[in-house]
């Protein structure tokens, strides 16, 4: 698909409140704006929209490169709109690794202008008997990007470009051009532009933030990241960004930020992102928090990163962390230790979730190499970290199946109490019953289970997880709680 009226529409103006002195350059394509055609269709006339792309190296100079369609002239990297592109700075990118070789994972959007044109310039084209094409204008919307320090060596399309030349700023070949990078602050130093908060309770856990895999636009849809987002013009800073993220984001207030490191990662268009990382402790509630992106908050130990669904750079970037911030032990010289009871035993909790449907139940067939019930049925189950029981259901449920529910829709319909082995610990298996839910049962953990299925309460598949199927005989019996295992 093009890129939508709407998004081409929305770019021009904010170029315009920038540079309103050129709006009467532009009223050919605003005008175009206000039918229903494509502004970026080569067939567009009187005039069309094209796509550069304005690529700065560290000593303020900018790629230049011969088109032979033009004669040899030198021109910055660019060309038509293709229907693959969904944006216009796609095209830009694009058109950059199809005539230089330089990969968009090889460019870095500026502070400055992010992904706004700093130049959108109109000249006029010459007649093209031999395409067909009549006289008609080019709008070419312009992209700025910095070179990356790994970019690889330009790899020149011999088809279309027949050399690459760096000249200054005040050389650059388009006048318009020239004079919007003389007068920026532009200078090829590459500075974060996003902010994101590595939130840790100093006893291993992390604070991440679930995004909506409902949202391809978004950065990471479906993915375990951490919080933040790009800076804003009222932010003085990146601290400043970092905070009203938090604040926006899920109405959190820490205390103690510190700048951590600066990391890259690759945006929803393939460029580079630098972003400033900050850090700090909290040791609150996250589902207290009244999250207002994203699926849900939850606190995780680095032992369950491999198992979650996470961007590759997050992952690797909190276990450094971890492994810089070790867990203090629980014993230090002159600290006196909390000690329980004497004959206390420490029980396991697991919690459960019980989906009802039309009179079925929702059971999952364990992976046959499973540590626990290998080949057996059994309802969707995970063991409480250090964490509500809710908040563990509702995180279990998404990375199990990927269903997403409420923590304010469950109810408690079932406790069982026992012990498998008189040498194991007891455990206490909570069973939640969900209202509602969004979402159908996904194999989101393949070596767990192998198969999603719902069947009549009344006619359970075997074998069968027992203490699962004493749950279900109890939830259907109005009954609350079970004990097995207990010598009498």
């Amino acid at each position: 698909m093009p890129p939508p009226l709407p998004d081409i529409r929305a770019l021009l103006t904010s170029y315009l409140i920038r540079h309103p002195g050129e709006r009467e350059a532009l009223d050919g394509l605003l005008t175009a704006l206000d039918t229903d055609r494509d502004p970026t269709s080569r067939s567009a006339l009187p005039g069309h929209v094209t796509c550069g792309a304005v690529v700065i190296d560290r000593r303020r100079r900018v790629l230049h490169v011969r088109h032979k369609a033009t004669g040899g002239l030198l021109l910055t990297p660019g060309g038509h709109v293709e229907a693959s592109d969904g944006t216009l700075l796609a095209a830009a990118l694009r058109e950059i690794e199809e005539e230089t070789g330089i990969p968009a994972s090889g460019l870095v959007l500026t502070a400055e202008f992010r992904g706004e044109p700093i130049d959108i310039n109109v000249h006029d084209i010459t007649p093209d008997l031999a395409k067909g094409e009549p006289a008609h204008q080019h709008y070419d919307v312009r992209f700025v990007f910095h070179l990356a320090d790994d970019a690889p060596e330009i790899t020149l399309q011999a088809e279309e470009v027949t050399e690459a030349v760096w000249l200054p700023f005040d050389e650059t070949v388009s006048p318009t051009l020239r004079d919007k990078l003389t007068t920026s602050a532009l200078n090829g130093v590459i500075v974060p532009m996003n902010a994101s908060a590595i939130i840790h309770d100093g006893a291993g856990r992390y604070l991440l933030h679930l995004r909506d895999a409902n949202k391809p636009d978004i950065w990471e849809p479906g993915c375990w990241s951490l919080l933040g987002g790009g800076r804003e013009p009222q932010d003085r800073t990146l601290l400043d960004t970092v905070v009203r993220e938090l604040r926006e984001e899920a109405d959190l207030t820490v205390a103690g930020l510190e700048p951590y490191a600066v990391e890259h990662v690759t945006g929803t268009d393939r460029a580079r992102v630098p972003i400033q990382l900050f850090t700090c402790r909290w040791s609150g509630d996250p589902a207290q928090l009244p999250l207002t992106e994203g699926v849900m908050l939850a606190w995780v130990r680095p032992e369950k990163f491999p198992h979650m669904t996470m961007p590759p750079s997050t992952r690797t970037l909190l276990e450094r962390h971890a492994a810089e911030h070790p867990v203090p032990s629980v014993r230090t010289e002159g600290t006196a230790v909390a000690t329980a009871p004497v004959g206390t035993v420490l029980n396991v909790v697991g919690v459960h979730l019980y989906l009802e449907h039309d009179g079925r139940v929702l059971l999952g067939l364990r992976h046959p190499d499973s540590a626990y019930a290998g080949g057996s049925w059994h309802v969707l189950a995970g063991h409480c970290e250090a964490e509500a029981a809710t908040a563990c259901l509702v995180r279990e449920a998404y990375e199990e199946a990927g269903l997403v529910i409420d923590p304010a829709d469950v109810d408690l319909v079932h406790t069982v109490h026992m012990r498998e082995r008189p040498t194991e610990s007891p455990r206490i298996q909570l069973y939640f019953r969900a209202r509602t839910w969004e979402g159908t049962p996904q194999l989101r953990e393949p070596d767990k289970c192998v198969r999603w299925e719902w069947w009549n309460a009344k006619d359970l598949p075997e074998p069968i997880v027992p203490y699962t199927r004493a749950a279900i005989d109890g939830i259907r019996a109005g009954r609350s709680y079970t004990e097995l295992g207990w010598s009498q």
